[in-house]
């Protein structure tokens, strides 16, 4: 990507530079390996805007990394002619297709006004509509008093509701087929972008064999979807018909076939992980405190006693949205976000580099003891009832923010509201497993089982 050398306004290059991080070498890799809790380490060693110098400047360019809500709003706030994606979209590109996350700004652009009339809450409901309905059905098949594991559970369940409700394929009769390819693709860019030496692309290493395959088994899925959708008009995939008929509305250009099987392989990454993690973190923190859990499935009896909840019914579900805020807060799929500057520019109080890398710590800014009162509790009351108006607007953003937000939030939010509503209505859940152990491939996930006993309810 070129990186303008255009003359900046002075205001700029009067700003003090960005402190750099005191903490050896060694660490600063360390830290930025771990996408979750390594900026808070940065942080409190260096301060809310700190600069990190990981290899000689021929070979990486230097790295700030923003925790705090004003540097965090002067990366993401910024057009993408300021700041745009970075090495990581490039491999990703590279390795899944041109799609809405990884896509440079003028690309994306034409992109997503095409998909944004795909995505109103108008017709999300429409996507949405089955999510209780897999929820019912995945755990209707748990035994009463049966131990489960919440993270397995919540992956089958996300999985059946994306294929069947939303792509028109059985993809929980193939969680294994699909999970692994995940797995393998998301933790190969991880790692290779977090190393500051990458062999090139044409090298055929192990991991880049096994990356490739895996990448290959999602964009085949993708393509095929696409295809039996073209070929049997009544194949039942909303979200693909959805975006067979979206269409730029400055240009009138319809999508693809192949920039929409591109946009599926994202659909599915975040649909499966982000969304299954949300829900399992929800489950065990209720299963850990039954005086929430019996709030949640009050408000759920009190909506609907008997039948499927349905969209409609999320107005009413006010503490189980915010119990999923919650769940966000302290456990946000994507603990750290990346730009690269493309021009020079300032960030809370200090002047950064056109070329410099930038990291912002979505993890540590939601949870900051300075920005939040006992940070670590659990306490959904921090949404509820209006209360999230009294938080920065960007101390808090579990689906990014700015132009590169997640296309999919409302999706998202109606999906768990639904699921974690059918769920504690039907299943009491008791914790057995002390910690949710989490580990970061790429999204943030459960690094391990997350042990639950379950009891069906009387009235379920």
């Amino acid at each position: 990507m070129p990186i303008s050398t255009t003359v900046q306004e002075p205001a700029i290059h009067s700003l003090p530079p960005v402190p750099r991080n005191p903490l050896p070498r060694r660490r600063q890799i360390e830290a930025v390996r771990n996408f979750h809790t390594g900026p808070e380490v940065l942080r409190d060693a260096g301060g809310p805007v700190t600069r990190l110098e990981l290899a000689p400047r021929w070979l990486m360019p230097p790295v700030v990394v923003a925790t705090s809500p004003r540097g965090i709003r002067d990366i993401l706030g910024r057009p993408g002619t300021v700041v745009d994606k970075t090495v990581l979209h490039a491999e990703m590109r590279h390795l899944l297709g041109n799609n809405l996350f990884d896509l440079e700004h003028d690309d994306w652009l034409p992109r997503r006004r095409a998909v944004q009339s795909v995505f109103t809450k108008k017709r999300v409901a429409e996507f949405g509509s089955h999510m209780a309905q897999a929820a019912e059905t995945i755990s209707g098949g748990w035994s009463d008093r049966a131990e489960i594991d919440l993270d397995g559970q919540c992956r089958r369940l996300t999985l059946r509701a994306l294929g069947r409700s939303v792509l028109g394929v059985g993809l929980d009769e193939k969680a294994d087929s699909i999970a692994a390819p995940i797995e393998i693709a998301l933790s190969y860019l991880a790692n290779r972008t977090a190393s500051p030496i990458r062999p090139p692309r044409w090298l055929p290493t192990p991991a880049r064999r096994r990356a490739r395959a895996a990448g290959a088994v999602l964009r085949e899925l993708a393509a095929s979807i696409v295809q039996a959708c073209r070929e049997d008009p009544s194949h039942d995939a909303a979200l693909v018909r959805a975006m067979m008929d979206a269409v730029d509305p400055n240009t009138g250009a319809p999508l693809s076939d192949h920039e929409i099987a591109d946009d599926l392989v994202a659909f599915m990454i975040a649909g499966h992980d982000t969304t299954a993690t949300t829900l399992a973190y929800a489950l065990w923190q209720l299963g850990r405190h039954p005086e929430l859990q019996d709030k949640v499935m009050a408000e759920a009896v009190a909506v609907g006693d008997c039948g499927s909840l349905g969209p409609a019914d999320v107005a009413q579900l006010g503490y189980t949205v915010a119990v999923l805020r919650e769940a966000l807060r302290l456990c946000p799929p994507a603990p750290a976000t990346s730009r690269v500057a493309l021009h020079d520019m300032a960030i809370d109080g200090h002047r950064v580099d056109a070329g410099t890398m930038l990291l912002v710590g979505i993890y540590a800014v939601q949870r900051d003891p300075a920005l939040w009162d006992d940070p670590l509790t659990f306490d959904p009351d921090r949404f509820a009832d209006g209360a999230a108006t009294r938080h920065n607007r960007w101390q808090y953003l579990p689906f990014g923010a700015g132009q590169r937000s997640c296309i999919g939030d409302h999706f998202a939010m109606l999906e768990a509201t639904l699921a974690l509503a059918t769920i504690v209505r039907d299943i009491e859940i008791t914790s057995l497993a002390t910690r949710f152990p989490v580990e970061v491939p790429f999204t943030m996930v459960a690094a391990g089982p997350v042990g639950a006993r379950v009891r069906r309810r009387r009235n379920a």
